[in-house]
């Protein structure tokens, strides 16, 4: 199987961060408890002891937000039905006094349940002894407990019990550290394990305050805490120590416990002993006989006397000192303390600044992994873990790598995310900067899904010859849009007094609020390159519905040596944004889709332009659109095979429909077009920004203040044509890749798409694919490349926008037998949509003697003022005209915007003798077309089976006459038939 042949599924690898890891950690959670004890014990411990509120007090004060149902039963048939009827994750057997009663439950409910983890808990002390753990009364019993009034217990006993089953799970996943308890004592680790919970769960609080992360990751992350395991007798601790030596961060043992069946006086000795032949790690020996203390120091380990009045403070400092919690001390090799790291950032700093030995002392030690690890940061301590102090020459090497690795965990940590605003995260393509809250709308929404497919897919496996990346991208999000217009009052101004036409002026005067001001300032600070301003409406480009090309974009040439000048440009051009908002043409396109301009809001992307500066000029080397449907194929062509319509320049040139290389990235080769019409159809300009310094007239800015229109041949003296361009030869009559030649250039992009300068196709068909398969619909992408001639680097294909295809296909079943031929008012063999009208009766259609190539604005005015009054009245009609509909090039077609003909149910786009048809596929105009649904037929002058009867159309009742157009009325309605399927259509008459 080739890499072109993987499914989505195959390839898509998404990237485990530390957040991903903890979603994974902790699989068994006690959710449900069942409670067994009389009467007497539960009204005492559950009522009396208020119980339940300390409980749920507990984990709320620890910030555990998932405590846990309890539910009494006061013998055991009550505890078998529930059983029967619920699922319960553990038991807990009061032993009150009667003790023999919960042994009995303990072997019923075992039998029944082998597995179900079955813990008893007694009033006091003196009871432990009954329930001896070497005793015959625990066969049945996997630990005991001690109530003594703190709920802290319960905790513990939960906390235990999960820990046990999740330790193997979350120590091969998130490579979680083990805390090895190794206690005979009921009574003691009835004390311990409380004290031990606490105090790590409390310091995993204290971290995550002071870093800042979100409530959502802070629980999360609790989860990455160490696991406390408990071991009785000297045999399972060293099958733990075993099972977990690569996840162990401590043993705390007791002194005295069973080895080889019998009590052993030094069995703590013997452990710390073994532990510290196969790791070294802090080992703690705790022991109610103060001699022990010489033992204990004779094998490194610490002592902890079990009769301390301090006990609890004494193992708080043990585990902050020497398991990596609390502050990281930096010591030289004397031991001295050099200096100190509070949080991350501080241990940072300190790494970048401390002496050299000291970095030797703690990395012959371990201690920064350790440290990192404790703090939760995974992937961090992961990557620290393997390396070797002997691994490198020198100290600053050393210093370097924990740098590097810094670095990298945390630009693996957010590639492919949506990163809070940090003017130090700013420049970068890895990623999508935040800067207010709220939605990112349509556009943005799908830069958010680029940026995390390209970094979870692995492309460089794929495609080895590119780079598939995103621009430098940050986003505006919504809330500040709202934010904006409730700080200015403008709401009343623009929706009630309805000031639509002022809404320019209105939000020019108006300001950002501070925090907005100061993010945007910053980011001019550290971009000083071309940008794109651009709209991100909440119904753009989503879906839902489809709003492509409605706003309005503004470049900027960022280039000004005076940074407020750039940060005023920057913020006129998001106001301007919002304003387009409230454009003729886009209130126009709100009332021909019949949504509310009240529930638009609007966020706003803030792009690096992709390209190239050449004699203050600035533009992409390529440029283009790729939609992964094809209504137009031909030949072998598929519909499903898709298409690309590329060309040189500003992407503002493809999507405004002008002439450019249409291709199907499938069969890049494939082309029907005759030499003289490549050379009629090809690209003879193009757009860039201008770069000269010019003075910013506010009043007078629109979309194109910083845009030139430019001949293709300064392209070439760019040196721009090399790989896009070849050369029509008069001697021989052929095309030839050779610019030396003289003759016209046309831009078929064969060094390319032929002879695979950079695998452009192949890419563009495996994206198409996979994103098809993503979105679950057909998508159009917008893309530019990087053709990167001068650098060393391999060309790029920055993904710009990513939009659904919304076309909604009734699959009715034409029948065309059924028409009557003599009734055939029109006919197409590239016809669009699926489906059956019987309603319309109106058609307006271009008188073909007064078409001129020179008066194609006027025609768009006569339009838009038909189209208006067929809305007023409320009908829709079949449109019939020469060339491109919604072309930007006048001199290709009739510029209209959608909104202008959007009652037109039906458009048809004709070829004329001395002016052919070039479909719009690509545009902006042709996107909300074909998602609407509205039919869209082909007819070429040239083919028999394509025409329009006009002499139909002329004997019919005339509405209304313009100096272009003709409104015409039939008496009945017209039968048009669409079958999407096979691209014919035919409209008849009755």
């Amino acid at each position: 199987m080739s890499h072109t042949d993987f499914e989505l599924s195959q390839i898509y690898k998404r990237k485990k961060s530390d957040q991903d890891i903890f979603a994974e950690l902790m699989e068994f959670k006690v959710k449900e408890v069942l409670l067994i004890a009389n009467y007497y014990d539960a009204y005492s411990i559950v009522r009396e002891g208020r119980f339940f509120d300390r409980i749920y007090g507990e984990f709320l004060q620890l910030n555990l937000y998932t405590a846990p149902r309890i539910t009494s039963a006061s013998n055991i048939e009550e505890a078998m039905e529930l059983m029967g009827k619920r699922h319960f994750d553990m038991v807990i057997l009061m032993a009150g006094l009667d003790k023999k009663t919960p042994i009995k439950y303990s072997k019923t409910i075992k039998k029944l349940n082998p597995t179900m983890p079955l813990l008893v808990m007694v009033n006091n002390n003196s009871d432990l002894k009954f329930f001896d753990d070497s005793g015959p009364n625990v066969e049945y019993i996997d630990r005991v407990f001690v109530w003594n009034g703190d709920s802290k217990v319960f905790l513990a006993m939960i906390k235990h019990v999960e820990d046990t089953r999740n330790a193997a799970n979350d120590t091969k996943i998130g490579e979680v550290r083990i805390i090895l308890l190794v206690e005979d004592s009921q009574k003691y680790y009835t004390r311990y394990l409380p004290m031990l919970y606490s105090i790590i769960m409390k310091q995993t609080q204290v971290l995550l305050a002071e870093e800042g992360h979100e409530q959502l990751h802070k629980v999360m992350k609790m989860r990455a805490r160490p696991k406390i395991l408990l071991a009785s007798n000297y045999e399972d601790a060293v099958n733990i120590i075993n099972q977990f030596k690569e996840y162990l961060i401590c043993v705390i043992s007791d002194m005295k416990y069973l080895r080889n069946g019998e009590v052993d006086e030094n069995a703590g000795v013997e452990l710390i002993k073994y532990v510290q032949s196969v790791m070294s790690i802090p080992t703690l020996i705790q022991s109610s006989d103060p001699d022990n203390a010489d033992k204990a120091r004779s094998v490194g380990a610490d002592f902890i006397d079990k009769n301390s009045e301090t006990l609890s403070q004494d193992i708080s400092d043990f585990i902050h000192l020497k398991l990596g919690f609390g502050d990281f001390i930096f010591k030289n090799s004397r031991g001295r303390k050099i200096a100190t790291a509070h949080n991350l950032k501080e241990f940072y700093n300190c790494i970048k600044e401390v002496e050299a030995e000291s970095l030797l002392y703690h990395a012959k030690r371990n201690g920064i992994s350790t440290w990192l690890m404790a703090r939760g940061e995974i992937n961090m301590a992961k990557k620290l873990r393997p390396y070797d102090i002997q691994d490198f020459d020198s100290s600053n090497e050393l210093r370097n790598a924990i740098l590097d690795i810094f670095e990298e965990v945390k630009l693996e940590s957010i590639k492919g995310k949506v990163v809070r605003f940090d003017s130090a995260l700013i420049n970068s393509n890895r990623y999508i900067t935040r800067i207010g809250e709220g939605s990112f709308g349509g556009k943005g929404r799908g830069l958010a899904f680029l940026s995390h497919f390209v970094e979870n897919v692995d492309f460089e496996k794929i495609l080895p010859n590119i780079n598939i990346r995103i621009p430098t991208t940050a986003i505006v999000g919504a809330d500040e849009f709202t934010n904006f217009i409730q700080r200015n009052d403008l709401y009343n101004k623009i929706y009630l007094e309805k000031q639509f036409d002022k809404a320019t002026d209105l939000f020019l005067d108006a300001s950002f609020s501070e925090k907005l001001k100061n993010k945007l300032h910053k980011y001019i600070e550290v971009i000083n390159e071309p940008l794109a301003v651009r709209s991100s409406g909440l119904f753009e480009d989503s879906l839902l519905q489809p709003f492509a090309g409605v706003y309005c974009t503004y470049m900027l040439p960022n280039n000004d040596p005076d940074e407020e000048v750039r940060f005023e440009q920057l913020c006129t051009a998001v106001k301007m944004v919002y304003a387009s908002m409230y454009s003729n043409s886009a209130r126009a396109y709100f009332d021909a889709v019949n949504y509310k301009i009240e529930e638009e809001k609007m966020a706003v992307i803030i792009q690096k332009m992709v390209g190239d500066k050449a004699h203050n000029r600035f533009y992409p080397h390529i440029s283009g659109i790729a939609q992964s449907y094809n209504y137009y194929p031909f030949s072998y062509m598929k519909p499903e095979d898709g298409f690309a319509v590329i060309g040189i320049g500003l992407g503002k040139y493809v999507v405004g429909g002008e002439k450019a290389w249409r291709f199907c990235p499938k069969y890049p080769n494939l082309e029907l077009n005759a030499i003289q019409d490549q050379i009629k159809d090809s690209q003879t300009h193009f757009y860039a920004l201008n770069l000269k310094s010019k003075k910013f007239d506010i009043k007078n800015y629109n979309e194109d203040t910083f845009i030139q229109k430019l001949s293709i041949k300064e392209a070439e003296e760019d040196g721009n044509l090399k790989y896009c361009a070849s050369v029509y030869d008069y001697s021989y009559d052929r095309i030839v890749n050779n610019l030396n030649k003289k003759g016209p250039r046309i831009l078929n992009f064969s060094n390319i798409l032929k002879y695979e300068y950079l695998p452009l196709s192949k890419s563009l068909e495996l994206l198409l694919k996979y994103f098809k398969q993503a979105m679950g619909a057909p998508v159009e992408i917008e893309f530019a490349v990087d053709l990167n001639p001068d650098k060393n680097d391999l060309p790029t294909l920055y993904l710009l926008q990513i939009k659904p295809l919304i076309r909604i296909e009734k699959h009715t079943k034409i029948n065309f037998e059924e028409v009557d031929q003599s009734k055939i008012l029109l006919s197409s063999e590239k016809g669009m949509g699926n489906g059956k009208l019987d309603y319309i009766k109106d058609v307006i259609f271009m008188k073909s003697e007064m078409f001129s190539r020179t008066k194609t604005d006027e025609m768009a005015k006569e339009i838009a003022a038909l189209n208006k009054k067929m809305e007023q009245e409320g009908k829709e009609y079949l449109l019939i005209g020469p060339g491109r509909w919604g072309t930007r090039d006048k001199f290709t077609g009739i510029p209209v915007l959608w909104s202008q003909i959007s009652h037109a149910k039906v458009i048809v786009e004709m070829g004329l003798e001395d002016f052919p048809l070039d479909a719009s596929l690509g545009s902006h105009f042709f996107h909300n077309v074909t998602s609407m649904n509205v039919g869209y037929f082909s007819v070429h002058h040239v083919k028999k089976q394509e025409f329009v009867a006009f002499d139909i159309l002329q004997k019919q009742k005339i509405v209304n006459e313009t100096h272009y157009f003709t409104h015409v009325e039939f008496e009945n309605p017209l039968n048009i038939l669409m079958d999407g399927k096979h691209q014919k259509a035919i409209v008849e008459w009755k």
